[in-house]
């Protein structure tokens, strides 16, 4: 029976166990796999007498999604290698033999050559078990004056802070490419909406920079949450640091970090930034399901504002006349898939006593799960919005027929000194007399209009003109092209 030993190196059962070395076999607790004939070496052995139970090792075992953070293992392990090695912890060329293996290792799992171990218990513990098998007792070093529980703290945060830069550039492209839609269209006159009814008039452009604004606010707090882990926790061991004369600057300014953590406890217990990262994650998606909601209702034939691209869209496998609008409703539904993630993580740590407790390790999948899915929704919303074909004559006629300009109707006569309330009262009789006559108030004759209020005059239709009502509305943060166009300006210009 052959047996795994490490790259390209296969050993008879008993020429492997004669290959370990005496002081291997009372550190190091050997599993075999009798299914896979993998050798698997545990990092807690010396307490145990006996084998853990298969069952309860695949239980235990995280190295199914903690193996996607391999490199931050390696590069928590290199800045502790060069630290315990420049503050003589360990001799200087074991620490140099150290760092040289595991750059090795890295590249070798980078090719291909290196193929993580599905049975290691961790990540980490596969990492140093590879680094003792090509270093025998100097690899066995690296894990002096540190513990997995700083350890795995460290490569969560490495691997999140690489994370939320990826996110943050990918929601500079949306709003990149919102921007550019919003200078498109910025004079395209359609309805603005409360309660799903059509209100008052605003312009295309400005209805797509409200998500701008959203998704600015979003990099905001994707930036803080950054700034939250970005405290280096390597050096506070299990819980209570260590006697060796470690000095903690080193390995942080390796890493990049811009703080340490000022409590061990804290150090190794702390996952606010991950419950932090996924409540950002979440409102992100609440932004993407609202907008892909809206575009799910403009490209239906009730509103045919925009027409997706065919690229981004389905058809029926039984309607041949069916373009389904797929994408912005995956979209929609995975919002939901990454507010259960935040509730996973609340969930979890909201009962754990202090310090590190096993249940952490189920930070991982629901952090990891959000990351997967808003990266993910990111990718496909973007070109959807880009591809887009908008179709500005319906939202024009949208417009006109939703009596929108009612209230600059209103305005019109109480410029003229009539009292608000009796122009309210004469634009609603004007417009009840429309929907009777089947026309528009722009198309109503000017006798109608002073049947109702002998005030009007030909003015009024300049008053109630739809292109009129929105550019009239040139206060900061109206519709008015003028302001849509310096808004997307502005909102380039910090993405920048």
């Amino acid at each position: 029976m052959n047996v795994y030993c490490s790259p390209d190196c296969y050993l008879e059962r008993s020429d492997w166990w004669k290959a370990v070395s005496a002081d291997d076999r009372c550190s190091l607790t050997i599993i075999e796999s009798y299914e896979t004939g993998v050798k698997t070496m545990k990092l807690w052995a010396g307490r145990f007498s006996k084998e853990i139970d298969k069952k309860t090792n695949d239980f235990n075992s995280s190295i199914s999604f903690d193996s996607r953070m391999y490199r931050e293992d390696i590069q928590g392990s290199i800045a502790h290698a060069i630290m315990i090695g420049e503050c003589g912890i360990i001799d200087k060329s074991e620490s140099e033999a150290i760092v040289s293996g595991l750059e090795k290792i890295l590249a070798d799992i980078d090719s291909g050559k290196l193929v993580i171990d599905p049975n290691a218990e961790d990540i980490h513990t596969f990492i140093e078990g590879e680094l003792t098998q090509r270093l025998g007792q100097t690899g066995k070093r690296l894990h002096t004056a540190r513990s997995r529980n700083d350890q795995v703290a460290v490569d969560i945060r490495l691997y999140l802070k690489k994370e939320v830069r990826n996110i943050q550039k990918m929601v500079k492209e949306l709003i990149a490419v919102i921007c550019s839609k919003a200078e498109q269209y910025s004079t395209a006159v359609m309805p603005g909406y409360t309660h799903l009814q059509r209100a008052q008039p605003i312009t295309f452009g400005h209805h797509l920079m409200a998500y701008a604004e959203m998704l600015l606010r979003d990099l905001h707090r994707l930036e803080c949450a950054f700034d939250h882990m970005d405290e280096m926790p390597l050096g506070s061991g299990a819980l209570a640091t260590t006697t060796y004369p470690i000095d903690r600057t080193i390995t942080a300014s390796i890493l990049g970090f811009a703080g340490i953590s000022q409590n061990s406890l804290d150090g190794v217990s702390d996952r606010d930034f991950c419950m932090e990262l996924a409540s950002v994650l979440s409102i992100i998606m609440v932004h993407l399901s609202r907008f892909s909601e809206e575009m799910i209702m403009w490209c239906s034939w009730e509103f045919k504002f925009v027409e997706l691209d065919d690229a981004f869209s389905t058809g029926s496998s039984i309607m041949p006349q069916k373009k389904n609008p797929d994408i912005a409703e995956l979209v929609r539904g995975k919002s939901g898939r990454v507010f259960g993630d935040l509730m996973t993580l609340l969930t979890v740590m909201k009962g754990i006593a202090l310090a590190y407790n096993k249940d952490m390790q189920e930070d991982k999948e629901a952090i990891f799960d959000a990351v997967d899915t808003v990266k993910m929704c990111l990718t496909a919303f973007t070109p959807m919005l880009d591809t887009m074909r908008v179709i500005p004559e319906n939202m024009r006629k949208a417009a006109a027929n939703g009596f929108i300009n009612a209230t600059d109707c209103a305005d019109y006569l109480v410029k003229k000194g009539l009292p608000f309330r009796d122009a309210y009262k004469a634009t609603g009789t004007l417009v009840a007399l429309c929907i009777e006559k089947g026309t528009t108030l722009e198309e109503l004759p000017i006798d109608e209009y002073k049947k109702i209020c002998d005030v009007f005059d030909e003015g009024v239709y300049e008053a109630i003109s739809l292109e009129n009502c929105v550019n009239g509305r040139n206060v900061l943060g109206g519709p008015a092209a003028e302001n849509v166009k310096a808004q997307a300006e502005r909102v380039k210009k910090i993405i920048e």
